[in-house]
């Protein structure tokens, strides 16, 4: 099994099912996630699907939504 790193080309992730959220809008602005086989989660941007893709434990992203929920990121500004 060959090992997926950050910045890989998503449309280069072999066997890669890629799904979006159910509350997406058709053709918004979304991230779509992507299952890999060593169980880890790829993540890209729905605009641009040969993009690359980042890669997270199933850990690292569960951190991130319950930093999220809990309002950890709220102060941050873009």
């Amino acid at each position: 099994m060959r090992q997926i790193e950050n910045g890989t080309r998503s449309d280069l992730i072999e066997g890669a099912r890629w799904t979006k959220s159910r509350h997406s809008a058709p053709g918004g602005n979304c991230v779509e996630l992507a299952a890999l086989p060593d169980g880890s989660i790829a993540v890209r941007n729905s605009r641009h699907p040969q993009g690359p893709a980042l890669v997270y434990t199933r850990a690292e992203l569960a951190a991130f939504v319950a930093g999220a929920k809990d309002g950890e990121f709220d102060g941050m500004t873009v």
